[in-house]
């Protein structure tokens, strides 16, 4: 029989939960509320029956348009946000920015489903679509690198050039790093705080941290202490197993646009390090190697290897990444 109490004890535990999933920011985190150059605009789409949105800039050039649209896709620990400064470079030279959260990042819905690079590029699509947009030029960044393998092995015909910037996946993390089950990731990331973000963020600057890469830290760590966190750090849990799960190392042959590596040479980035067993610690995440394995695999592509940089050149070294780019954009497609 179902009694009274039990009724007014469910009813509370959803009152606390709705409280706490729409809880505001602390005064302290409010004072460190990032402010964006560039506002953030809404697709409204509908994923495994669930009402979602995925948050998305929109740039117009600034100087005299070229008639070309530039997509950058993000990595694991960002959001649009961190390509501020390259959206305004691109915007100078004459492109329109679409620059998308993807889903379970930044300003968009965090939802519980089965992420897959597959399902971005499918969102990712729908996004251009309803903006009207039928040709890009893409810039895809470590997990968004693989994003940006899968989108232009399913929509070549919506890629004139693709630019991967130290992309994940360019080895096959299920050979190096010990599976580590779902739940156990999820409270890996519910034990986060901005110390261990910060000193993890620190490890894509190796020996080149500076001041200025702080907000970025900012950025990831703005929904700790807040009632969306756990919702956060499930999606956050979910997209690493995504990355450990669906390697596109094996499909890197089978790319058919323009595409040019641009990979910094002292990046050591593996998801998953610290369970790598002894034996590989020096094996595992060898950038520079694995940059020209890509080259070879990808007919006709371009390798630009940057010195002394880790796994963020348009950070780190935005003049070399920026003219890098710049370059592969304006010169005529090679022959395949």
């Amino acid at each position: 029989m179902f009694h009274f109490h039990q009724f007014q004890t469910r009813m509370m535990l959803a009152f606390f939960l709705l409280a706490a999933i729409w809880a505001p920011l602390s005064s302290a985190q409010q004072d460190a509320a990032l402010h964006p150059k560039y506002n953030v605009h809404f697709f409204p789409l509908q994923v495994e029956n669930q009402d979602l949105r995925i948050a998305f800039r929109d740039v117009q050039p600034t100087a005299t348009s070229n008639g070309k649209t530039v997509l950058l896709l993000h990595g694991k620990n960002f959001s649009g946000f961190y390509w501020e400064p390259t959206i305004e470079f691109l915007a100078q030279q004459g492109y329109r920015v679409i620059a998308p959260d993807q889903l379970g990042f930044g300003a968009s819905s965090r939802p519980d489903i089965h992420y897959s690079f597959h399902q971005m590029a499918n969102n990712t699509k729908a996004l251009l679509d309803y903006l009207g947009i039928q040709r890009v030029y893409v810039i895809a960044h470590s997990m968004g690198g693989m994003l940006g393998v899968r989108f232009a092995l399913l929509f070549p015909e919506t890629v004139e050039k693709l630019v991967l910037e130290n992309p994940l996946g360019l080895e096959d993390y299920r050979k190096l790093v010990p599976y580590l089950p779902l739940q156990q990731q999820y409270e890996a990331e519910l034990s986060q705080t901005y110390e261990k973000m910060r000193d993890y963020q620190k490890t894509y600057y190796p020996g080149a941290w500076k001041p200025e890469y702080e907000i970025y830290v900012r950025d990831q760590a703005s929904v700790l202490g807040t009632g969306e966190y756990p919702r956060d750090a499930w999606s956050s849990a979910l997209t690493y197993a995504m990355i450990y799960e669906q390697p596109v190392v094996y499909e890197l042959a089978d790319i058919s646009r323009p595409t040019l590596l641009i990979i910094g040479q002292a990046d050591r980035t593996v998801v998953g390090k610290t369970r790598l067993p002894s034996n590989l610690q020096s094996v595992a995440g060898q950038f520079p190697e694995l940059g020209r394995k890509a080259h070879a695999a990808i007919k006709g592509s371009t390798l630009v290897e940057v010195p002394d940089c880790g796994h963020i050149p348009h950070i780190q070294k935005p003049e070399q990444f920026r003219s890098a780019v710049l370059a592969f954009f304006a010169a005529a497609p090679s022959p395949r």
